[in-house]
Formats: C-alpha cells, structure tokens, sequence
C-alpha cells in the first residue's frame, strides 16, 4: 500500500495518522484536517466541497471560535517542522481574518464558503515541505 497515492475514506481519516514530530507525519495530519475542515462533503448538483469550517460558522460566535481553534492547531504544527516566523505570522493571519469574518452571526458562513483559510495555510505547508523535505511530497489525484 503506497501511502502517496492511497485515497483515505472519510471514516479512516484519523485511524491512520501518525503522532510524531517528523515532517511526513505533520504532513498527514495538516492534509487530513484540512480535508475534515475545508472539503469533507460535495454541495449536490455542484462539484464544490464544504467542511465543517462551514457548518461550524452557523453557530454563533462559538463555531467560529472552534474552527479558528482548529485553524490555529494547524498553524502550531508548522513550528514541528521548522517554518520561519513570517510563514508562520501569515497563517495565522489567515486564521484571524476567517475568524473574524465568522463572528457575523450565520452571514458568516457566506464569506468562509469562499475564503478557505485551512487550504490556504496547507498550500504554505505543502511550499515549505516540498523544499525542505522533499521525501514527504505527495501525489495529489
């Protein structure tokens, strides 16, 4: 089983992620949250995904409290492989603005729909691992 290519099952998404510190087991983690967070579900009649950065935006100030937590655990895990201050600033950057506008009650949900904070912070992940770790790229199918 080649760990590069294997599509994960919604349900399998944590049962395989390693726990250590290395670059290949932050990549999995970072890739399987962001999936959970940004694209777990296909909106019918259209090809575009939500994930519970969404869903969680249509509770009141708490569900955007809660995904701005996960947003900035993702953050945290870029310090486990060694990126600069300045990627990691942009990050949460990117949290704080998808917080921010998830704090307008159920509107929220609207603007989170298009501005993917978890995708974009993963792309800064995914640049700074295949430069610097090169052994842990993936092929994305």
């Amino acid at each position: 089983m080649n760990p590069r290519t294997t599509r994960i099952a919604p349900g399998e998404i944590f049962q395989t992620l390693p726990l250590g510190k290395d670059a290949l087991s932050v990549r999995r983690r970072v890739e399987a949250m962001e999936r959970v967070m940004e694209g777990l579900f296909v909106i019918p009649g259209t090809d575009r995904k939500i994930g519970m950065d969404v869903a969680l935006n249509l509770i009141p100030f708490a569900g955007s409290t809660i995904a701005a937590a996960v947003g900035a655990w993702m953050a945290w895990e870029a310090r486990n492989i060694g990126m600069s201050k300045i990627q990691m600033a942009r990050m949460f950057g990117n949290v704080g603005l998808d917080w921010a506008f998830g704090m307008i009650p159920f509107v929220g949900a609207i603007p989170d729909f298009f501005f993917r904070s978890n995708t974009r912070n993963l792309r800064i992940i995914k640049r700074h691992l295949d430069k610097h770790y090169p052994s842990t790229t993936t092929l994305d199918g």
